[in-house]
């Protein structure tokens, strides 16, 4: 079975920290257009289908970086996007329960020499190019047949429920740039949790 994992990373370089430290200050001039513009994530569907005991995913999300991300993609950050999914089961009488949490994260990465857009999966490596910025995010926004969960995890004559969001994650910066992304509304981009029952 498919199990996605959480893949560390070292913290950026000492130039990186820097770069990004000028685009928050000096604002958001290299933002599309130069027009401020909030950012919001959003899960617009979502639904598991079951194919030999594998419940696999396919959903739609609506991905839009903020001026302060965009801009900070464009001066050579790299940004983390990641999708969470909850494996809940369902109790009659007492709370219902987590059973299992997934994680998958991609990297977004704009290569100025190439005007490349770079998308990579840290759980498997896989890595695709995109000309613009809308395809890339159009791509990541595109889940289909992502396996989360096996038959044999799930107990016999139990209902459970799944629930997926996507956030940007900036879990990978030091923590003087975390605590500055926590004050900045323009980095708290969190899709709510978007909830189905799990058909068996």
């Amino acid at each position: 079975m498919f199990r996605p994992t959480v893949i560390q990373r070292s913290n950026p370089s000492r130039q990186l920290t820097i770069a990004l430290l000028a685009v928050l200050l000096l604002g958001t001039g290299l933002a599309q257009e130069n027009v401020e513009r909030e950012g919001y994530f959003e899960v617009r569907s979502a639904s598991t289908q079951s194919i030999a005991g594998v419940h696999s995913l396919d959903a739609r999300l609506q991905l839009v970086l903020s001026s302060e991300a965009l801009a900070a993609l464009e001066s050579g950050v790299t940004l983390t996007i990641e999708m969470q999914m909850q494996v809940i089961r369902v109790k009659r009488f007492l709370m219902d329960s987590v059973d299992a949490e997934l994680a998958v994260r991609y990297e977004l990465e704009y290569r100025p020499l190439s005007q490349r857009y770079i998308v990579k999966n840290l759980n498997s490596g896989d890595q695709d190019s995109f000309a613009t910025l809308y395809s890339a995010l159009n791509n990541l926004g595109r889940v289909q047949g992502l396996p989360v969960v096996d038959d044999e995890l799930l107990l016999p004559d139990r209902e459970y429920r799944l629930r997926l969001r996507a956030m940007l994650n900036t879990q990978q910066y030091p923590a003087p740039l975390r605590l500055l992304f926590f004050w900045r509304g323009q980095w708290q981009l969190q899709s709510e949790w978007f909830e189905w029952s799990l058909e068996r």
